[in-house]
């Protein structure tokens, strides 16, 4: 079935199913008043079941090449080449799940087209069990939102290790949401085996846990803005002093200059993306001086993460950085929309939003 859609055609076909998702399933939300909050039955619709093995299907058999699938041929290619071979359990590997992982279906000869469909469904599987767990009763449209945004595509098709990691991740926030904590915690580090990188938002996890004042963390997002603001990465090198040497590599290789086809330097454009969670939540605490706890910790760990990013904004590939805060953009940006007593525009609002935060990746990614 999607053997027809050519690689390089393949965003193009995404983002009109997500486009079409979005004006049937979110449109109807400007009908709805605050009454829709009080709706409290939770249910694991069947269509909903569906729509994640649709995704999960259509990414995990897309084709190999394709100029937007840009790590998918080493992948492929490395699996193919260790196919058949003994399996033994590596501790010296830098990704000690994931890389594992590859080694074992590979010794057993599960096909390079199964394996890719694997770590699919651990993506959209992560991303729609902490939609089902976080929204209930609105997980169609925050599945649909997530989608949408501007990480989703490339991280289903090309970062696939660090966006299973981050699905890993959500799923670790719903459970910590729900009160279960050995689960929480055990996929925080599952999300961490899979790439070293969530080491940053597994640790922010941690100290916002530890320190829940939103103020505390919007501060610090602000003071970050300014030293980026005037390309201070005095604090870019002290991070280079942590990481391994690859992370070392992306933090100081190329902090002089800094090409715009690698995503460096000081962009006002993923500023003002980054940015959107925390004008909602402004709004959000302007509104109601009662936020859920649930809501206030997944600001806090968005900013402090993101001001991790705009700390070592000068550094090259710097949206591998971002991706560590933007992966729970969605999460964030429609939270208080969804579950929080916003006003009696609340839903309408949550409609522009969704419209406004697909308009956004679009011009980015198809214009």
């Amino acid at each position: 079935m999607f053997s027809i859609i050519q690689g390089d055609d393949y965003p193009l076909v995404y983002y009109l199913l997500v486009l079409f998702l979005t004006i049937i399933i979110i449109g109807r939300y400007s009908n709805y008043n605050q009454s829709h909050l009080s709706v409290t039955h939770r249910r694991f619709s069947l269509v909903y079941l569906l729509l994640t093995v649709f995704f999960i299907r259509f990414i995990g058999m897309r084709p190999i090449n394709g100029v937007s699938f840009v790590d998918m041929p080493a992948y492929n290619a490395y699996y193919l080449k260790r196919m058949g071979d003994s399996f033994t359990f590596d501790w010296n590997t830098e990704n000690r799940i994931f890389d594992n992982l590859i080694l074992f279906l590979a010794s057993l000869r599960v096909s390079a087209v199964s394996f890719f469909i694997i770590i699919a469904a651990i993506y959209f599987g992560g991303i729609s069990l902490t939609c089902s767990l976080l929204f209930d009763k609105d997980k169609m449209a925050s599945f649909i939102v997530y989608l949408g945004a501007f990480s989703t595509l490339a991280y289903s098709t090309n970062g696939i290790k660090a966006g299973a990691a981050a699905a890993l991740f959500l799923v670790a926030l719903a459970f910590n949401k729900n009160g279960k904590w050995l689960l929480a915690v055990l996929f925080l580090f599952l999300s961490w085996g899979f790439h070293h990188s969530m080491v940053l938002p597994v640790v922010a996890f941690f100290i916002c846990k530890i320190i829940k004042n939103p103020r505390f963390y919007l501060v610090l997002w602000m003071v970050a803005f300014v030293l980026a603001a005037f390309h201070m990465t005095f604090i870019q090198h002290f991070f280079a002093t942590f990481v391994d040497e690859q992370g070392a590599t992306y933090l100081l290789g190329n902090e002089v200059h800094v090409r715009r086809d690698i995503m460096g330097g000081f962009r006002i454009d993923f500023i003002l993306y980054s940015f959107a969670p925390l004008f909602i939540g402004w709004l959000a605490m302007l509104k109601n001086a009662r936020l859920s706890k649930d809501y206030l910790f997944l600001l806090n760990l968005y900013t402090l993460t993101n001001s991790v990013w705009l700390l070592c904004m000068y550094a090259e590939f710097t949206n591998r950085i971002a991706y560590l805060s933007w992966f729970m953009f969605p999460i964030v940006l429609i939270y208080p929309l969804l579950k929080e007593k916003w006003g009696k525009q609340q839903f309408q609002t949550f409609t522009w939003v969704a419209f406004g935060h697909l308009a956004f990746t679009l011009i980015l990614q198809l214009v």
